[in-house]
């Protein structure tokens, strides 16, 4: 056999032992990251819910959902260990942010009402707004269209007294 006939089996063989290889080094790194979970680390499950770890077993971790709310999961269901920063950021909406400390949304809706000087010195008008609606008693009797409605034959429902 020549060479040239074996190379793309070679070729073939050299991609699946690197695609195995990182596969294994990416397996390796989510095994250590799991390892490293304490009690009090938050967590990002594989299906997305994020939680606290109250406890860490050999296979499997017991973690707060909530205000009561304790689930045990397999420890390869674990699918990202955050940090206290990243946690606080994503579940609770708190920023790390020192540049500003002022409340970005008031306490109350004092602020949000409250209207300018210059507004409340200008003269109120208290006029009704036209809406665009007539009341029957404002608008002037129409004696063709009553006409119309007379002329147009009544509808029964069926019975008749003419024979």
């Amino acid at each position: 056999m020549s060479l040239l006939t074996l190379l793309p089996f070679i070729v073939l063989i050299g991609a699946m032992f690197l695609m195995t290889r990182s596969a294994k080094k990416k397996q390796q790194q989510a095994a250590d990251m799991r390892n490293q979970m304490q009690p009090g680390s938050g967590i990002r499950t594989i299906g997305g819910m994020y939680a606290t770890v109250k406890e860490v077993n050999e296979d499997t971790v017991l973690v707060d959902a909530g205000p009561g709310v304790d689930l045990l999961f397999a420890k390869n269901a674990i699918g990202a260990v955050l940090t206290d920063d990243e946690y606080n950021r994503i579940v609770h909406g708190i920023e790390h942010d020192l540049k500003s400390d002022a409340d970005i949304v008031p306490d109350d809706a004092s602020s949000l009402t409250a209207t300018d000087d210059s507004a409340a010195d200008a003269p109120a008008d208290d006029k009704a707004v036209d809406l665009g609606k007539k009341d029957a008693a404002d608008e002037p009797a129409d004696e063709a269209a009553e006409a119309k409605t007379d002329a147009e034959p009544k509808k029964t429902d069926g019975d008749s007294e003419a024979k």
